[in-house]
């Protein structure tokens, strides 16, 4: 009898305990949320333990914790910090688990843990661990959006997964199928835009990271690159003292080729040790540096990076880049050290790692002026791009290779210009020289086409040239080239 007693009390313990668990996403909370999405990463943490300590019972302390590992394990790469914390990712969704599924922050923080273990999934390899994280991501953003339909948050993670599932590549239409996921980039970027834009009160608090999935979706998804600088200058996101929009707005502006601006928010960002120490800027400054042919500078972030960095993401792509600069400074012994290293070191997941290492695999080295022309036109740099081409043909260059190259080049230089009508014709002519070899520049070609019919508003032709890249196979950057065009005819389709 007694033992039955003890039973009985311990159990209604257990239920009192699990009933005490609540989300109370408190002003400390906030703050923390605030400090952590700035990658103020120790001063987040202090508030987190502090929140914890007025209620050990609330769960947004755990749930903002795996804000925190995402951003360190992402940034940070480091497979050793990754195998210490693997064991508390997953005891942290148990963790959330253990809340009120009536409330709506039980699926939504739960949805939130899952795609966080997603990404840090797929930088760590386990990309089928990632899809089925995102497939359990997907089911309970879902649930909610029926369950709680005026709960403004869902839409922030409900139309980034449905913008993103709409862009698939068709090499992984398969898992897209298993998984059961099906999406749109009309209908996605139209429910992020509307949450992005709400006076709810909690939109204002999800403010910041709803701000930066709309710029990465509407610079990659809906290709308006232009406009997304456009819209993190009208919008007044802080770069200085926010170095997670420090570090988007520069990694994006150093992509859209408008080097300079890129280069003045890393310089200019608060370098205040309350934020995350990272190697990143060291990477995205040599970029930079490289685009625009400083050689001296380009090389000494690059190495720094290198020496900092712990991970495998871009390593091969870093050596590349290190190479180039080396053989373009005329020290060819540098320059092969650099590319040998491209064949033991870092991973082969990135499709700029992949061409890396299919490039020194080969150890063909570039004509000398046409990889010159390239870097500047990949910096925005096309006057002095162009310059090198002058009085060029495609008859100054022996290489099949080179000969499509410098159509591309042109092609690509012309278009940054907004020189259609030239554009269009190099880039035909890329296309007919290179669609049936292995390197990117053909469906690249046919990918940019498109994207200038599009802007044309002849959206016909557009989709043709969509599918004219997608139908190129074996070429380099396939996956992401493919997602690309799917994009643009979904845009055109309006899906």
């Amino acid at each position: 009898m007694k033992f039955l007693f003890t039973i009985l009390i311990l159990f209604g313990f257990s239920c009192v305990s699990s009933a005490q668990k609540v989300y109370e996403f408190n002003s400390i909370c906030q703050q923390a949320y605030k400090e952590i999405g700035q990658l103020k990463i120790a001063n987040g943490v202090a508030l987190i333990e502090k929140a914890k300590q007025q209620n050990p019972n609330n769960l947004i302390p755990v749930f903002l914790e795996s804000y925190i590992d995402v951003l360190e394990l992402f940034f940070n790469e480091d497979a050793a910090e990754y195998k210490k914390r693997k064991e508390s990712i997953n005891n942290r969704i148990s963790e959330l688990k253990k809340g009120p599924d009536t409330s709506p922050f039980y699926r939504f923080c739960l949805c939130n843990a899952y795609l966080h273990k997603s990404v840090i999934s797929i930088r760590y390899g386990e990309n089928m661990t990632a899809a089925w994280d995102s497939k359990k991501a997907y089911s309970y953003i879902k649930e909610n959006r029926k369950m709680f339909s005026t709960f403004a948050p869902n839409e922030m993670l409900y139309g980034s997964i449905q913008a993103i599932t709409g862009t698939i590549p068709k090499g992984y239409k398969w898992l897209a199928s298993i998984l059961g996921m099906k999406g749109s980039v009309t209908e996605g970027m139209k429910t992020l835009s509307k949450f992005v834009n709400s006076n709810d009160p909690w939109a204002k608090l999800f403010s910041n990271e709803s701000q930066l999935m709309y710029c990465y979706l509407n610079y990659y998804i809906d290709n308006k690159k232009d406009e997304t600088i456009q819209h993190i200058t009208t919008s007044k996101l802080d770069v200085v003292n926010n170095h997670l929009f420090a570090y988007m707005a520069a990694n994006l502006s150093i992509n859209n080729k408008q080097t300079e601006l890129g280069k003045s928010i890393i310089l200019n960002r608060n370098k205040s040790v309350a934020y995350m120490q990272t190697p990143i800027w060291d990477m995205q400054m040599g970029y930079a540096q490289l685009h625009k042919l400083e050689l001296l500078e380009a090389i000494a972030d690059f190495e720094r990076y290198l020496a900092a960095f712990k991970g495998n993401f871009y390593v091969k792509d870093i050596y590349q880049k290190l190479s180039w600069a080396y053989y373009l400074q005329g020290n060819f012994a540098a320059a092969q050290k650099a590319r040998a290293n491209i064949l033991t070191k870092g991973g082969n997941d990135a499709e700029a790692d992949k061409q890396a290492l299919k490039e020194a695999k080969e150890n063909k080295w570039y004509n000398v002026l046409l990889l010159r022309s390239r870097l500047l036109s990949d910096g925005g740099y096309n006057t002095e791009a162009l310059k090198l081409l002058d009085g060029k043909t495609i008859n100054s260059f022996d290489k099949p290779e080179e000969q499509l190259e410098f159509v591309y080049r042109l092609a690509r230089i012309y278009d940054d210009m907004h020189k259609d009508e030239d554009a269009i014709k190099f880039y035909q002519k890329a296309i007919d020289l290179g669609k049936d070899r292995t390197e990117y520049y053909a469906a690249r070609a046919a990918l940019q086409t498109g994207m200038i019919y599009e802007k044309l508003s002849n959206k016909p032709e557009a989709i043709r040239f969509y599918n004219i890249c997608l139908d190129m196979d074996h070429h380099d950057y396939k996956n992401s080239l493919d997602q690309k065009a799917k994009s643009g005819i979904a845009r055109c389709k309006g899906e």
